[in-house]
């Protein structure tokens, strides 16, 4: 498994998180008790920390004591055993553990825990006392608590932790009420369940956040209860898994699949065998109906009758082998625990729970068909689980997984299996579908005795599924042209449209935008002779969305005339894809204020039509369009978050490594860009094969995701390139990415991508071949009404013009391209040519020494410095700054002499350590703010030195928390390096 550094996470839900850190320090009852320990006449304190099992009692206690007031008092650390005896321990370096009621000082003497826990008390005279697991303490120890509680000493605080559930008197954890002087602030913090941010972060930190989609944080949180330590016990196990499999994505599965963990099976296998064997039955129940029950069903399922069921309940639920996990419905604190027990049922036991589970479920109205089809199942009675699976639909994810394994069973008659095998694939591109459903239709699309009628409608939706919603698009592409021919061979040409509909979509790699037409309108005519209503619509939306994205007026009028209101649910999901996919091509337009009107009218129809999967695709969307439009406060967190749902939200992973671009932190980058980008093919490397399997590796990034992010990835790949001076790799890239891009014919997409491929061959001295490109993006734009590309096209003409030594034209040219871009509005691109338009500006100016034109060209860096700071483009502010040093006419640097800054950092420091936060290296600070390497090292050291940083690592939460108060908006820096410039031949 390989994953930067920033991924390899603690195996814990709490080192290193320094959010969770500062939130545990506010708590109210963390400042009594430091407020109790500090000796000037406070009131003393007492917390009672309650949590079940697993719920980090312990690392609570621990953060307790490393307060700083905490290590300067006497303190005593215990922890009682099962047994009634204790444990003395400082788990933060404090005495060796020994045991309590132990020898006395007289040899030969025994004493009892309380007499030892009585001694310890009076030799330390504790400040600070801890108690863990006090529901093992015998009454004697719980009696000496509630005496030292009833007078405590002055300073003192005490902290006791304790299992509710295994309390002798619920309720009560000192075993009776206890008399509590008025001045004794008694505080009771009840440790609740991780919710599921929680636990998306632990598994993100340990696993990576890319390999956590939503389903599967959902299913962790879900099976493990939130408990923190089954969460991370999990977490652990499935590490395991990736680093023998190297796993890209874990799934809902791999949590079903993983197991449970060791101290959870032992933990649930214990309270169950401590109950008496005429009770157990009803744990047993729990565990085969797998889900929170009420006591009738309980008791039905283990065949108890009478008052027997209620009894056996309840005593259950008092040795905590059950809980009430709501209101009359009990089952198992960590759902996760069902599956221990279950594991060890002998199979006789188990099939008779299940029959009477599913007889019970016959009788109730509506029939529960995917529970009832479980239990039949599970109690193998092959015959009735596959006749209530006939009764499923589609909509449910359980359902889906038991439809999965009904077509898998062998010797199903044919004409029954193709009937399940549609109810599968029906909608699968749309529905709830897990990561086998792909593998189950393809073994049913390969079987000859599958009906001929069925074969090419179960095809379609396999490359429905592989397309859109797998992300393999090769394997999509020839499945649905299998199906087209396959279904208009059967004469059934409105699901014959439907395929070929989907072939025409041009966001799909692989194809040209010529192919896509010739399927667009077989497409139509196979619609049109079907006379299907949903066919048409969704020929009409294909067109709608060929005509958008390729910067054609005409598609405006087919949008509006998409049927929104049809009383068709499926023709609704047809529209609803058309309206985001015309929104997101007119996003690549440059049409940002009328694709918002689209999206907003998609995702509300996807909601309403049952199309979760064309939500997330709107809301991908969404935040493509907020990163051009600069709307980038919280846009991270939103990418995150739909990555989190969706692993395959490509679009959200783009925007993720364009904002860690513009901040300088390329290690993100490329973790967030596409599989498949190559790393610089100047790489050491063995042979020449290596380059060859770079370009292939190329190829593969085109095709891992939707042509137009791809082609903005690109854009992205090649910036970094040149970012990191690799310009020979970024030439390379860029003639790839091109050559890409002319196969698939879509010009308008270049936007983000021409700039950056004419900046490479220009920097790499190859202007025919960059001048070649811009007459082809012009020549490829003609016509068409696409605003971004339009500017993006200005842009090259101005890099052109740059790079001939045309200064004064390349300057106009930037500010047309500003001018345009600010019309669009693109804040980012506008600001990136002012700094092209004042960097020309400079070099004019360096002819006619303190002309109007260089003022003029200062002030507005100073501007876009400014502007680019507050989209949070930290890289790019630091490089404009840096030009305005390198460039700045000499009456205008500050004058000589460098100020005391004491202990401060100085503005130059500040702006070097938050460079290096973001993970530069000392050499690629210094190539973008034109100093050398030794004098960056040299900035680093002092900013850690002043920060009080041990490593370079500690940078980057500090720089967050600790900026200059001055200095960083005026465009210079302290000025006092700018004779480094020489060093690097800037």
């Amino acid at each position: 498994m390989t994953m930067s550094d920033r991924q390899r996470a603690p195996t814990g839900p709490v080192r290193g998180d320094r959010e969770e850190w500062v939130l545990v320090r506010e708590q109210v009852w963390e400042r009594r008790l430091t407020s109790a320990l500090s000796g000037d006449g406070q009131e003393p304190a007492l917390v009672l920390v309650e949590g079940d099992a697993g719920m980090g009692k312990s690392r609570l206690v621990h953060r307790l004591l490393e307060l700083p007031r905490a290590r300067g008092v006497a303190r005593l650390v215990v922890t009682f055993q099962a047994s009634g005896a204790f444990v003395v321990a400082d788990p933060l370096g404090g005495p060796e553990p020994r045991a309590g009621g132990t020898e006395a000082a007289s040899p030969g003497v025994r004493l009892t825990a309380c007499q030892a826990l009585e001694a310890l008390l009076a030799s330390a005279r504790p400040a600070l006392f801890v108690a863990e697991d006090l529901h093992h303490a015998d009454d004697d120890c719980l009696a000496l608590l509630r005496a030292l509680l009833r007078e405590p000493p002055a300073p003192f605080a005490a902290a006791l932790t304790y299992r509710p559930e295994q309390l002798r008197s619920p309720g009560l954890p000192l075993g009776r009420a206890v008399d509590y002087p008025a001045r004794l602030s008694v505080v009771r913090r009840r440790l609740e369940p991780l919710d599921e941010e929680r636990v998306r972060w632990v598994a993100g930190e340990s696993l990576g956040a890319r390999r956590c989609p939503q389903e599967f944080v959902g299913r962790l949180r879900q099976r493990s209860g939130g408990v923190p330590q089954v969460v991370v016990d999990l977490v652990r196990m499935l590490r395991d898994v990736a680093e023998r499999t190297g796993r890209e994505c874990f799934s809902a599965r791999d949590v079903d699949e993983a197991g449970v963990p060791v101290r959870l099976a032992e933990l649930v296998l214990d309270r169950t065998a401590a109950l008496p064997e005429a009770y157990r039955p009803i744990v047993w129940a729990a565990a085969v109906l797998d889900e929170p029950a009420g006591a009738e069903d309980l008791a039905a399922v283990a065949g108890f009758g009478g008052d027997t069921g209620r009894t056996a309940l309840i005593a259950a639920l008092e040795g905590s082998a059950l809980r009430e996990t709501s209101e009359g419905r009990y089952g198992f604190a960590v759902p996760l625990a069902a599956s221990a027990l279950y594991a060890e049922l002998p199979g006789p036991v188990r099939e008779r729970l299940h029959h009477r589970a599913a007889a019970m479920l016959a009788a109730r109205e509506p029939v529960p068909w995917a529970r009832i089809a479980r239990h039949w199942r599970g109690g193998g009675r092959t015959e009735d689980w596959l006749r209530a699976a006939e009764h499923l639909v589609n909509e449910d994810e359980a359902a889906v997984a038991l439809l999965e394994k009904a077509v898998d069973v062998g010797g199903l008659p044919p004409d029954k299996r193709g009937r399940l095998a549609l109810t599968l694939a029906r909608g699968a591109v749309l529905g709830h579908r897990s990561d086998g459903t792909a593998r189950v239709l393809r073994g049913i699309v390969e079987d000859p005795a599958l009906p001929a009628a069925d074969r090419g409608e179960i095809r379609l939706e396999l490359g429905l599924l592989l397309h859109h919603r797998k992300r393999r698009f090769e394997e999509g592409r020839t499945e649905l042209r299998r199906a087209a021919n396959e279904l208009a061979e059967a004469q059934r040409p409105a699901l014959a449209a439907r395929a070929m509909a989907a072939l025409a979509n041009p966001f799909f790699p692989g194809a040209s935008l010529a192919e896509n037409v010739t399927w667009l309108e077989r497409a139509e005519a196979a619609a049109d002779a079907s006379g299907d209503r949903v066919a048409r619509t969704a020929t009409r939306a294909c067109r709608a969305t060929v005509l958008m994205n390729t910067g054609d007026l005409e598609a405006w009028r087919l949008v509006a005339r998409l049927p929104r209101d049809s009383a068709d649910r499926a023709s609704r999901q047809q529209v609803a894809r058309g309206l985001c996919n015309t929104a997101n091509g007119a996003v690549y337009l440059g049409h940002y204020r009328r694709a918002a009107g689209l999206l907003s009218e998609g995702i509300e129809l996807a909601a309403r039509s049952g199309a979760p999967f064309l939500e997330r695709v709107g809301r991908g969307t969404a935040l493509f369009r907020d990163w051009l439009t600069g709307r980038w406060d919280g846009l991270a967190d939103r990418c995150t978050g739909l990555v989190a749902e969706d692993g395959s939200a490509s679009d959200a992973r783009v925007v993720l490594a364009l904002l860690a671009l513009a901040k300088g932190d390329w290690e993100a980058v490329r973790d967030w860009l596409p599989r498949g980008v190559p790393p610089s093919p100047h790489a050491p490397c063995e042979t020449d094969r290596a380059d060859e399997a770079d370009d292939a590796e190329a190829e593969r990034a085109y095709e891992s995701c939707e042509a137009p992010v791809a082609a903005t990835a690109a854009g992205a790949h090649i910036r970094l390139l040149l970012a990191r001076q690799d310009v020979e790799s970024a030439a390379e890239a860029a003639a790839s990415a091109w050559a890409w891009l002319g196969r698939k014919g879509v010009w308008v997409w270049g936007a983000e991508l021409a700039p950056w491929v004419v900046e490479a061959h220009t920097r790499a001295g190859q202007r025919e071949l960059a001048r070649r490109v811009v007459a082809e993006f012009a020549a490829g734009l003609t016509g068409r009404d696409a605003p971004s590309a339009t500017a993006a096209l200005l842009w090259c003409r101005a890099v052109l013009a740059e790079a001939d030594g045309e200064w004064e034209e390349a300057r106009s040219r930037f500010q047309q391209a500003g001018a345009a871009y600010a019309g669009l509005p693109h804040p980012y691109a506008r600001a990136l040519m002012a700094e092209g338009a004042g960097r020309c500006a400079l070099l004019l100016g360096e002819r006619a020494e303190g002309s109007a034109v260089a003022d003029e060209a200062v002030a507005e860096l100073i501007r876009c410095a400014g502007e680019l700071t507050d989209l949070g483009a930290v890289w790019d502010a630091a490089r404009v700054r840096a030009s305005l040093r390198a460039y700045r006419p000499a009456a205008q640097r500050r004058p000589p002499g460098r100020p005391a800054y004491a202990q401060r950092m100085s503005p130059r420091e500040g702006e070097v350590a938050e460079l290096a936060a973001t993970g530069l290296t000392n050499r690629e600070i210094a190539a973008t703010l034109y100093l050398s390497p030794r004098t960056v090292e040299q900035h680093v050291a002092r900013a850690m030195r002043k920060l009080g940083i041990a490593s370079r690592q500690g940078l980057a939460k500090e720089v967050a928390r600790i900026r200059p108060a001055s200095g960083e908006r005026d465009g210079a820096g302290d000025g006092a390096d700018v004779g480094d410039v020489g060093d690097v031949g800037a």
